[in-house]
């Protein structure tokens, strides 16, 4: 059986760092994102009893099957279909992987929604969203539609995401500026082991909830400034922890800094934009719809800027017809 699905990335405005537990991927605190329109995943998948062995096959590369985290997780796949087959995977990403854009989001989103299709479950989206998890934590979040919350489960059946709202509910965009193609220093999975090195880590967790209910009050105001001013607040905390970790972990670059200066004077020239950064170089704008042309000109001027993507709030993993292979 073949089934092909696609998944948005997701840029979370309430972040989490560190795993309660590893294997289980069960995160230190809850957190609210948002799926992103035009950075996205296409997996096709299909099972077949004639393959001698899986293949998977990313951007038109071909994986090494050991230790191969695609692989590990059609195994989770096969376990609950009470499958044996070998299968085909082929994904197509159309954003840079490996630099802190969620590439590994949207890939285990899109993988486990065209896994279980090919493989001929049909599972509640809570249950998909809880499957995603186990491949990449923040999948999760690309399971459900438009803004939503990784709730802050003990169990892996009460850590999943949920929609709050759906994609048409807000014009928030997300421009994204590509300062470098190159993939970071240190995974984000072997960065978060260090998190409990920070001093300020447990300070951090003992605030996390009353964040993550500021966060929703602002979203269900459609308070721009204020939520702007809680999301860069948030990514500068949460790389505090990054910075203060031992080893510590330095993602930024010279072209990151940049832009985070810049922002600042743009909005004291009356362009209302605030930013953020995930686990990489790369950094989000978050602005409004009719601010987009502004800060996309903006961007463009900057020597370092690579590439700039745009993206408002978009629909959750889902079903294509048409395939790859």
């Amino acid at each position: 059986m073949k089934a092909t699905a696609v998944a948005p990335s997701n840029i979370a405005f309430i972040k989490y760092w560190g795993k309660k537990d590893e294997i289980l991927r069960l995160p230190e605190n809850g957190s609210i994102s948002m799926n992103l329109s035009d950075m996205i995943t296409m997996t096709t998948v299909e099972f077949n009893s004639s393959f001698g062995e899986d293949s998977i096959v990313i951007n038109d590369t071909k994986e090494e099957n050991e230790k191969n985290r695609a692989i590990k997780h059609l195994d989770r796949i096969r376990k609950l279909a009470k499958i044996t087959d070998c299968a085909h995977v082929i994904t197509k990403t159309n954003f840079p992987r490996g630099t802190g854009l969620s590439s590994s989001a949207s890939g285990f989103a899109a993988l486990t929604v065209a896994g279980l299709n090919a493989a001929g479950l049909t599972l509640s989206e809570k249950d998909v969203s809880i499957l995603a998890r186990q491949g990449s934590g923040s999948a999760c979040r690309s399971i459900p539609n438009g803004i939503t919350e990784w709730l802050d489960g003990n169990t892996s059946d009460t850590s999943y995401a949920v929609s709050l709202y759906p994609s048409d509910y807000w014009d928030l965009c997300d421009v994204v500026a590509v300062v470098s193609v190159g993939k970071k220093d240190v995974a984000s999975s072997e960065g978060m082991k260090l998190a409990s090195h920070s001093p300020f880590f447990s300070f951090r967790l003992l605030h996390m909830k009353e964040k993550i209910t500021a966060c929703k009050k602002l979203l269900l105001e459609k308070n721009f400034q204020k939520l702007g001013e809680l999301i860069e607040s948030e990514a500068l905390e949460l790389h505090s922890i990054m910075l203060t970790s031992t080893p510590s972990l330095i993602y930024w670059t010279p072209g990151t800094l940049r832009i985070m200066k810049l922002c600042k004077i743009w909005r004291k020239e009356g362009i209302p934009v605030y930013f953020t950064i995930n686990t990489g170089q790369d950094i989000h704008l978050i602005c409004e719809k009719p601010t987009v042309e502004t800060v996309k000109k903006k961007l463009t001027d900057i020597e370092e800027v690579k590439t700039v993507i745009v993206n408002s709030s978009a629909p959750g993993a889902h079903l294509v017809t048409s395939h790859l292979f």
